[in-house]
This record gives structure tokens, sequence and C-alpha cells, in this order.
């Protein structure tokens, strides 16, 4: 057993050998949180927001940016002060034991692989525009495969790829925005827009249960900052991952607000739904060949670069669980650099997520994927929760961190009043109950473990929570006082 351990633990170090080779500069963290952030949540998401809010759905997205940038900013000190591959379930098992880094890597897992199965329905829907007589399930395979091969590629490779996708997703929407000014200032004939209300009630019209309801869907365009965080111990310096977030995420809230307005200016907000994209409504009314076409290629490119973070982030998330003994040892085999085992894992869990978002009937595949939407807004608030554990917050620190949990606690309860997110809310308790359950199945195990052993390095995570806080804050004294 220790050759095999010893093994895998030089496998598994020269297959870190490419990240530890070439560090990120801080801009390239923002433009990869930018990579996965921007996906079908913001450009299909959004006219679902819209249609159960209104056009005061604009307060969600800019009250969903302060709570995200709430969650990123304890996220990105944490990793400044102790960068640790894992991220957030790391500092979750830091805070809280071994219990904690368990549910939140396997709740994480699972609703990202969940999501994915909805992110290549999306694609193939958006393909069918040019393939129309290709099978879906075939296009989604073509998709998940093109997503594995970025992977295999290694981190770097997989940069390159988001850094590309990220520039082609902004560009877009400035050309987006380029074109509705021109239309607006009369240079390009769209024919009637739509007047500024000029009373409040027009901006509410589902009242504040609407709008309520409409921030978790807000929520959905800003999915992808725990990636960012997860990728944030590969900067040259850690202590700009807040400067990295920061710049991200005034880059989105801006062109996510600019774009909203210009869209609702060329299309009336009614004529918005969850099943077609509102920019590619708008441009339809261009008399530009090609532009819809062009746009449709970048919805493909956006959900595509989503779908591609998640599935790089679930398999870094599956590797680490299993060093820590959280999940299987097998997988964390590594062949040809690469944890193949996870991959191999991974990939038969993405064909099961097709199978069921193709064989379902739509309504009950959605509530699932919006549960699992709802479930990384969990983690989201494990992070703030974390956080008052390992951090020595400043009052206003307390303020924000107190303020972020109630943003988020404002999302996840407002999706109880609208019956599009109302089942995904019961959905998503399901499965973090079925969690929390085996959580404490394997809570009891530890336990068992841990009084039939006398060495310090068989059970990882031997360390109480509270030696393990105090570590932290020790790290956080001794970098102050540097």
């Amino acid at each position: 057993m220790g050759t095999t351990s010893q093994n895998n633990g030089a496998a598994s170090s020269e297959g870190n050998k490419e990240q530890t080779n070439t560090k990120l500069k801080w801009w390239q963290l923002s433009l990869l949180g930018v990579a996965f952030t921007i996906g079908t949540g913001f450009f299909l998401g959004s006219g679902l927001a819209i249609q159960i809010g209104g056009p005061g759905v604009l307060i969600c997205f800019l009250l969903a940016a302060v709570g995200t940038y709430l969650v990123f900013d304890v996220l990105a000190q944490m990793t400044s002060l102790d960068p640790l591959e894992g991220s957030f379930r790391s500092y979750a098992k830091k805070a809280f034991g071994r219990w904690a880094g368990f549910s939140s890597g396997w709740v994480y897992w699972s609703s990202e692989l969940l999501i994915m199965g909805s992110q290549l329905t999306a694609l193939s829907l958006f393909s069918k525009l040019w393939f129309p007589n290709v099978p879906m399930w075939l296009l989604a395979i073509v998709y998940a495969i093109l997503g594995l091969f970025i992977v295999w590629l290694g981190t770097k490779g997989f940069e390159r790829f988001e850094s590309m996708f990220a520039m082609i997703k902004v560009s877009a929407i400035i050309m987006f925005i380029a074109l509705a000014a021109c239309a607006l200032m009369g240079w390009l004939h769209v024919g009637q827009v739509q007047a500024i209300p000029n009373e409040v009630e027009n901006y509410f019209p589902h009242g504040a249960m609407g709008l309520w309801a409409s921030l978790l869907f807000a929520f959905y365009a800003f999915g992808g900052i725990e990636i960012m965080g997860i990728m944030a111990m590969r900067l040259q310096e850690p202590r700009q991952a807040p400067r990295a977030g920061k710049m991200m995420l005034v880059l989105l809230t801006v062109v996510y607000f600019i774009s909203l307005v210009f869209a609702m200016i060329l299309v009336s907000w009614k004529k918005f739904n969850g099943d077609q994209s509102p920019f590619l409504l708008a441009l339809k009314r261009f008399d530009i060949p090609y532009v819809p076409d062009l746009f449709n290629a970048t919805l493909i490119i956006a959900g595509f670069s989503t779908m591609t973070a998640s599935l790089f982030a679930i398999i870094k998330m599956l590797v680490i669980l299993a060093k820590d003994g959280d999940a299987p040892h097998f997988i964390t085999i590594v062949k040809l650099k690469r944890p193949v085992m996870a991959i191999v894992l991974t990939a038969a869990g993405m064909a099961l997520s097709i199978i069921f978002s193709l064989l379902m009937p739509g309504k009950v595949y959605e509530y699932i994927t919006t549960a699992a939407g709802l479930m990384l807004l969990y983690n989201w608030m494990f992070i703030l929760i974390t956080s008052g554990r390992l951090l020595k917050l400043t009052t206003f620190g307390k303020i924000k961190r107190y303020a972020g949990l109630l943003i988020l606690l404002g999302a996840v309860s407002g999706s109880v009043f609208h019956s599009l997110s109302r089942p995904g809310f019961f959905i998503s308790l399901g499965f973090v109950t079925v969690i929390g359950g085996l959580t404490l199945y394997m809570n009891s195990k530890w336990r068992l473990n841990s009084v039939g052993t006398n060495s310090t390095g068989s059970i990882i995570g031997a360390l109480s929570p509270k030696h393990q806080v105090n570590g932290f804050k020790s790290k956080i004294k001794s970098k102050a006082n540097k």
C-alpha cells in the first residue's frame, strides 16, 4: 500500500508541474473570470428574469452584482492569505472540519454536473438553427467531446481557450451595444422603439413579489466566481485576487446593465422569455445580413465556454476530494500527466446528464437544473459563513458579510414565490438532504477510524477545526507583521 501511495503521489506531483510552472497575472485572472461567467445564464436567463420582474429587474442585476462581489471579496481574502487547492471547499474544511469540506465539495460537484446537462441541451438547441436535421443528442455529444478535449489539453491550454472565448463574448456584447446606440441615434432604421416609462408602476408590473422572484435568475448571470476562486491560487501575487475580482465584476456589471437597457428599448420586455435570447430578438430588428447568425455563434461560444469551465472545475474538485479521502482513492490515478479516472467518471456523469435532459419532460429537467443553481448559491452562503470563522473582519467587513448573506437569502427565498422556480427550491432541499445524510454517515465512520488509530498522518484533517482556524489566523498575523 505504501508503494502505491508513493507512486500515485509522484504521478500527481508530475501532473501538477504544468500548474506550478506558469503563474497568472491579475488581469489574466479577470479575463478568465469573464469567460467563466458570461454564458447562457446571461444571454438566455436575463430574458426569463425580465419576464418575471419587468423592466425593474435591472435593480436585481445590480443587487446580484453586489452580492457576487461580497462573496468573491471574502473568498479572495482567504486566497490571498493562504492559497489552498480546492478553494472554498478547503476553507470550509479548515473552518468547521472534515464534514464541511466533504459536503461543500459534493454539493458543488453534483450541482455543476446537472447544470452541464442543461448547458449541453441549450448548445444543441442553438445549433439547430444551422443543423436542423441533426439529432440533439448527437450535437450534445459533439460539444461534450470538444469540452473534454480542451480539459485534456491541461491548465495552460484551457486558459488560452477561455481567454479567447472571453474576448469573443465581450466583443459580441459591445457590438450589440454599438448597434443599438446607432439605431437610437437614427443611423440604423429599426422602426419604432419603446418609450422610457414615466411611472414607477410601469417598471414593476408584477409588484415586489415579481422582483423578489426574479433575483434568483439575475444571480445566474454571475455564476462562475467560485471557479475563479479555484483558479486564484495560480496568481503570481495571491494578494491581487481581490483586484482581479473587482475589475471583472465592474466590467460585467457595466456591460450587463447597458446591454439590457438597450434590449428593452428596442423590443418590448413583454416579448422576452426563457426560450430565446432577448439580444437575438432585438438584433432581428436590424436589416443587416448575418448579424443574427453571428450572435447565435456567440451564444454557442458563451454556452460552450461556461460548460468547459464547469467541467474543468468539477474534475479538479473530484481529484481534491479523492486526495483528501472524501472520494474513492483510485480517482487520483494520473496517466499521461492527466487525472484520467476523474475525467472518465465526469464524462460518464455528463453522459447521464445528457440522457436525462433529452428524455425527461422539459419542465421536469428545468426544475432540476434550477435546483442545481440554488445549490450553487448555498455554497456561496457557506463561503460567507466560513469567512466569519477564518478571517479577522473589521466592523465594516462584518456588515458586508451579513449584507451578502441577506442578498443571497433573498434570492433563495424568492424562488418560492414563482411557479417556475418553486419546484426547483424543494428539489434542491432534497439534494442537500441526501448529501447531508451521506455526510452524517461518513462522519460517524471518520470518528470510529480516529479512535482506532494513533497515526497523525493516517487520517486527513485529523486536527480539530479549532486548531486549523488558529493556524489560519496565525498566518494572517505573520503576513500582517511582514
